[in-house]
Order: structure tokens, then sequence, then C-alpha cells
């Protein structure tokens, strides 16, 4: 069977763009089908976005040539899309699907975001969403995500494929392209401590991380906000911030950290490739990411894999990641108050802390690894 699939690459690196490097380069895959693949993205990294305008608008008309090559002369049975569907990403992708819908029997869109519901009462975008998602085949992250399409897409036509990683980094996020040896949790049973794997002394501060681009829907604010809560409480924690700039500057960041007065608890660490981001996971206690603009984040993956007990929020796919008292705490988005408390529960719990992170490991095996995400893959594939 033929395939084109029309996705995301790194760079720049983000959760669609590591799926698509994990299929691009799945044996299981490749070895099942015929597959072709074309890049969508047209920025090489995340600062670039909406910049170099002309550039990317050549770049987008080569790219819409060789869309319409592949699918008049590879004549694929499926054309696989990973469709942006909302704002200007959607209109970017509009043609794309248009094409797709023109020249191909079978389409089907892979979706990494959402926003459909919040979009669809306008007359315009309404229009387009029928056209676009008229006869076409949907693979979801989650059942959490259905409700957002649910006006055009029938529940039929509607597949669940969630995200996977691999033990080597095969579809990791932000900066990772490997682990090291000390990437394997510390202990077979899976409890954190030191770098030998002991327990942490009381003395030593329970490191918190963040690990993402300065993003204010990921709750970069929300958690220096409970960071401060936590502070007047005078307990011994730290917190650290991993990742890019996004629409929060280093600046901005910095200066909110000193005007809450957390400047001993509170580091940015900027992007962390490689063996830095290995360090960071591995040096972490508590991983936190108190978002209320996401999907089904692949760095709740890593932070699983590492055997952290994460603090994140009621927010797309999560709760299908992070069972609440599981392998971790759910709060409500933007609840600055509960965040810091789940945070001192975990804090003052070094015992909580390894149970959540061994269920978090465990659950990482049994349902988000690479290998069951490339099958899942096939499975679906094969059905359409």
């Amino acid at each position: 069977m033929k395939i084109l699939f029309i996705l995301h690459f790194p760079p720049p690196v983000h959760g669609a763009a590591m799926v698509g490097k994990a299929i691009k380069e799945s044996q299981v895959i490749n070895k099942e089908f015929d597959c072709r693949y074309i890049n969508l993205g047209l920025s090489d990294r995340l600062d670039a976005i909406g910049k170099n305008v002309f550039g990317k608008v050549f770049r987008y008309f080569s790219l819409l040539g060789q869309v319409a090559r592949q699918l008049l002369f590879f004549k694929p049975d499926i054309c696989y899309l990973t469709i942006q569907i909302y704002r200007i990403g959607f209109y970017k992708d509009l043609p794309m699907a248009l094409l797709a819908k023109l020249f191909c029997k079978k389409v089907v869109y892979h979706l990494h975001n959402k926003g459909v519901s919040t979009f669809q009462h306008r007359f315009v975008d309404n229009l387009l969403y029928r056209l676009v998602f008229n006869n076409a085949d949907v693979i979801l992250l989650s059942k959490f995500l259905y409700p957002d399409i649910q006006k055009y897409v029938p529940e039929e036509r509607v597949r669940y494929c969630a995200n996977g990683i691999g033990e080597t980094g095969e579809g990791r996020t932000e900066n990772g392209e490997g682990r090291t040896e000390r990437g394997n949790w510390r202990k077979e049973n899976g409890e954190r401590g030191t770098e030998t794997g002991d327990e942490k002394t009381e003395k030593e501060p329970v490191e918190i991380l963040f690990l993402s681009n300065l993003i204010e829907s990921k709750g970069v604010f929300v958690l220096l906000k409970a960071c401060k809560i936590l502070q007047t409480k005078k307990l011994n924690f730290r917190c650290t911030f991993v990742g890019g700039i996004g629409d929060i500057t280093e600046f901005q960041f910095l200066y909110k950290v000193a005007q809450l007065g957390l400047a001993k608890l509170v580091t940015y660490g900027g992007k962390k490739y490689g063996a830095e981001k290995e360090t960071a996971f591995l040096n972490a206690d508590i991983f936190v990411h108190p978002t209320y603009n996401d999907c089904l984040p692949l760095v709740l993956l890593e932070a699983m894999q590492h055997s952290l007990p994460i603090v994140s929020t009621y927010e797309g796919a999560i709760p299908e990641i992070v069972e609440d008292g599981k392998n971790g705490f759910l709060v409500q988005q933007k609840d600055a108050s509960a965040l810091a408390e789940k945070l001192e529960n975990l804090i003052l719990n070094p015992q909580l802390r390894n149970q959540m992170g061994t269920a978090g490991r465990k659950k990482y095996e049994n349902e988000f690894n690479l290998e069951k995400f490339e099958n899942r893959m096939v499975e679906i594939l094969s059905s359409l």
C-alpha cells in the first residue's frame, strides 16, 4: 500500500515534529508500506516562526508543488497529513488538504493540536471545516480530544493513537537526541535520589523541573506564583526551568523571578540538549507542567520514563497520561494555590515521590513506548 506522509520534522523541535521524525525513521512502518515523505514545516527554529515572510512564501509554493507531483505520479492509496486546525496554520494547510482530497481516494488527518470547537462558530471557518473534514478519516491522540471535532467528524471515522517515545530518545521532544547510560532509571524498583541512587538527605533541596519553552500558556507564570507560595512556607526546594525562548523572553522571565524574590530558588537553564538534558531529568525529584494549552505533551512521557512524579493540569489528553493520585497529581488550570499544595505534598513525602515515579515508569512501559505507537499506527493505516 502506498502512503504519502505530509508531516513535520525537526527542526524546530516540538511534539508533532518529533512524532513525524519517529514515523519517518520507523522500520516497522516503512517495512509495511511503500512510503514517501514531505516536510510540512516552513521554519527551522521556533523563534523564526512569523519571520522571513518572503522566504516562507517561496518555500510554501515549492511545498505545494511537491505535494501535487507526488499525488499525480506516486498515486498514493492514502494521504496522511498532520494538518493544523486553527488560525493561520489552518489556512496554510488548507490547500494541502484540498489537493489531497482532490487527487487521493483516502485522506487521513493526524491531529496534534486542537481548537476547532473554538473557531467553528465563525461563518467562514465553519464552511472550511465542513469542506476539509468531509469524508476524511482522523487520528486523534486520545478520546479526550474527540469533542473538539465531533461537529464535523462522526466517531466511526476516528482512530485513537497515543504518542510514544523510545528508550534511546526516538520520538523525544524538547532538544533531546538520545539518552546516556545514566538514563536507565537508577534502581530496578524505580527509586530516585542522588547520582548513586541514594536517598536525598533532609538538608538537600527537593529539585522541581519544568522543561518546555518559555510560553505563557505552558503555565510559566503560574508556576512562579506557586513557587512564591512554597517559599512563604519555608519549604526546602529548588525549581529549574529548562527550554528555549517562546512568547516570554529571558529578560521577562528573570524580571518576574526577581520581582517575586525567588532568585535563590528559581533558575533558568536555557535550552538543554543530549546529555545535558538527560542530567536535568536525572537531577530532578518532581516534574511540573502547569499548562493550559496542550494535547498530549511528549515531555510528560519523558518524565514518566525517568520515574518522576508529575504535577500537571486537566488539559487535553493529559488525564490519560497522569492518573491523579497514582503517578502524579492534576490541578485546575491557572490555579497557583492548588499547584503549590500538590508540590508541597510531594516535597514533604519522599516515599510518595518514589511510589508515583515507579507507577509512572510502569505506565510508560505499558502504554507509551515507541514500539506500541508504531504498531498501533500500522494497525490504523492498514485498517484504512
